[in-house]
């Protein structure tokens, strides 16, 4: 059985690369012609001499000069048919030995698959033999200015080998026409007679023949290009949008415009921590993909509300959410922004717990004051904050109770007439030494009045009362 299923592997693998060059021809068509099945034998020609190996532009270019190859072999009846009519049967062996030279060619990459040496072949053969055919006839006018079709050599190989390889092949070009130019008078006086309309039918199809090659080598060019543009677009959207995960919008601006240091001060910034009591043990019960997705659950949650109160996420640190407002674009309710933000991420957590069925608890501190924030590092830059507003901010939430939003002195004087606080007291702060700290439980509604919220208990929805640890 396991044999059976590496060799239904191995054909279903040989089966997609069989059809790649098609998808890809088709690609390249104009959309009147995109979803169109090309018919059995252009979809084997295509498939000649491609290797598994193949990118999808040297599957195109493959497919492309095949086809090209085989066109131009068909097309050259015309000459050899009219010139044999005519008795010129010099001229009609020119474009019958590139029927034969090409019918060689294709067969010997069919079968070696040396794509090289195809592609070499036939650049050579499409710049000498029309300059040939036309020096049989007796010049630019006896030939219908047959050379034209050498211009689709440094063409061909632009599309095929290059800008800068395809150079010495239009300076041979260049220099054919130039020769030709200079023999034309000498071989005029001695060329073979040939009707004035086969010259004229002649001209019309070299004219229509190598301005049809030309304008499809376009098309491709064109298209390909646009979508190369498109896909750079992606690509810079992409970017973009990682970039705006990782900084504020009019940071991410600056940073592109400039390389210079980025550090903003803010006299007047409310900054919040938050963290998951209890998450280092209760992880150890969990597996590592069972705990990242818990936590981005729960993250995700609150950057949600981050987004909806106008609220900075600035990192975070393991199971600890970093928040703030007022920066990078100062505002008046910074305090206030935060304060609501903090009263909706207990439910969050609380739907989390409910859904995991985990005892989980979040701890969330509440400073405000000047702040200075900036992007550092080079490599994997951040936008970050510092001060003692940030530091103390931290202190209140390690200092604080599970379950509760513990808020500075200077945070309450700002909330204290439009939300529901009690002082927790007096409380030793590291770093800080005795502070004087308060709990947030919501905001008070529209008509109550400062004296007469102090009197009632607040509301504490799904934030618990806490005892004072003085």
């Amino acid at each position: 059985m396991e044999r059976l299923a590496v060799r239904g592997g191995r054909q279903e693998s040989d089966l997609k690369r069989h059809h790649e060059p098609v998808n890809i021809l088709q690609n390249a068509l104009p959309d009147c012609l995109k979803g169109r099945k090309l018919p059995a034998w252009l979809e084997r020609l295509t498939d000649l001499g491609t290797l598994p190996s193949d990118s999808e532009e040297v599957r195109l270019q493959k497919a492309v000069l095949t086809l090209s190859t085989t066109l131009m072999a068909v097309l050259a009846f015309a000459w050899v048919g009219t010139y044999a009519v005519l008795g010129l049967w010099l001229s009609a062996a020119i474009p019958l030995a590139y029927q034969l030279a090409s019918a060689v060619s294709v067969y010997t990459f069919a079968r070696t698959r040396r794509y090289r040496l195809f592609r070499t072949s036939q650049l050579w053969m499409s710049l000498l033999l029309p300059f040939a055919l036309q020096w049989s006839l007796g010049g630019f006018a006896n030939s219908s200015a047959v050379s034209l079709w050498a211009f689709t050599c440094p063409v061909g190989a632009l599309l095929f080998v290059g800008a800068r390889e395809a150079v010495p092949w239009f300076a041979a070009f260049g220099a054919l026409v130039a020769f030709s130019g200079a023999i034309d008078p000498a071989l005029a006086a001695s060329g073979p007679y040939v009707p004035g309309g086969v010259i004229v039918t002649f001209f019309v199809l070299n004219v229509l023949g190598v301005s049809t090659t030309a304008y499809v080598l376009l098309q491709y060019f064109v298209r390909a290009r646009d979508r190369a543009r498109t896909a750079l677009e992606a690509e810079q959207a992409k970017s973009e949008r990682l970039l705006l995960n990782v900084l504020p919008a009019s940071v991410a601006a600056r940073l592109k415009e400039s390389d210079e240091v980025i550090a903003d001060g803010f006299p007047a910034a409310t900054v919040l921590f938050a963290d998951i009591v209890g998450f280092t043990p209760l992880a150890r019960d969990l597996t590592p993909s069972d705990a990242v997705a818990l936590l981005d659950r729960m993250f995700a949650g609150w950057d949600q509300l981050a987004a909806r109160h106008g609220v900075e996420k600035i990192k975070t640190i393991g199971d600890a959410y970093m928040a703030a407002a007022g920066l990078p674009s100062p505002r008046a309710d910074h305090v206030d922004a935060i304060a609501d933000m903090a009263l909706e991420m207990g439910a969050e957590v609380e739907r989390c717990a409910t859904e995991s069925g985990l005892p989980l608890e979040v701890r969330i501190g509440i400073d405000m004051g000047p702040v200075v924030a900036g992007v550092i590092g080079r490599a994997k830059f951040i936008y970050d904050l510092w001060g003692d507003t940030v530091n103390t901010a931290s202190r209140m939430e390690s200092h604080g109770v599970p379950g509760a939003i513990q808020v500075t002195e200077r945070a309450y004087e700002q909330l204290r007439d439009r939300y529901d606080l009690r002082q927790r007291g007096t409380i030793e702060v590291k770093g800080k030494g005795p502070m004087t700290t308060y709990l947030l439980f919501g905001r008070r509604s529209s008509n109550a009045s400062p004296r007469a919220a102090r009197r009632s208990s607040p509301r504490t929805s799904h934030w618990r009362s806490a005892p004072d640890r003085r």
